[in-house]
């Protein structure tokens, strides 16, 4: 998993509450047996007409919103289905971290296993950010994991807590089986134990 420490980038104001998994990646599209390749489907419904043609007024669209890699919306972001495919094609899109007043439970987690930051800013500030992000697009940012922080050139314009596991996890690329392999060595001196036979092989 690629890490975030500190990241800067443009953003794009999503201003929506209650942003569902089947909105962000329709079900449609829950084809594909690799992690990539999803970008491309983000919030279809949304980005698309019904030929397949962009919308030109969706956010994601717009031409002063490109190459966004930071999400501002509202709370409740990625609530509905546990499909893990929505931060696949969040992250596939090239989104490294959401800012939003609070996430699904699960979403977070599986964000936190692709190396998306969901990190959770007061919802005052969040209406700050989106107004910011509206009027002075492009807007960049720089979201610092490590210090809870987000700036702009001028200085810090919101702060977040993140609780001590993730904020590690998330500096130094482990997901899951990342945290595992770190004790490679004790898991195999167990196994040696726990079954000799093994060892002779």
């Amino acid at each position: 998993m690629e890490p975030i420490k500190v990241h800067t980038g443009v953003v794009a104001p999503l201003d929506r509450a209650d942003v569902d998994t089947d909105q962000i990646i329709p079900k449609q599209f829950l084809k594909r047996v690799e992690r990539s390749g999803y970008g491309p489907y983000l919030f279809w419904d949304w980005r698309m007409n019904a030929d397949g043609t962009p919308r030109p007024d969706f956010v994601l669209n717009r031409p002063e919103y490109a190459g966004a890699s930071i999400l501002v919306t509202r709370e409740n972001f990625g609530c509905g289905s546990s499909r893990e495919h929505a931060a696949w094609a969040l992250r596939d899109h090239g989104v490294r971290a959401v800012l939003a007043p609070s996430f699904a439970d699960i979403f977070r987690e599986n964000a936190d296993q692709n190396g998306i930051a969901a990190l959770e800013v007061p919802a005052a500030e969040i209406s700050v950010l989106l107004r910011r992000a509206a009027a002075e697009a492009p807007l960049r940012l720089t979201v610092d994991v490590e210090k809870g922080t987000v700036s702009d050139a001028k200085g810090v314009v919101a702060r977040f807590k993140i609780d001590d596991f993730r904020r590690m996890c998330l500096t130094q690329g482990l997901d899951r089986i990342g945290l595992t392999l770190q004790h490679e060595k004790d898991i195999s001196a167990y196994e040696r134990k726990r079954w000799p036979s093994l060892a002779a092989r």
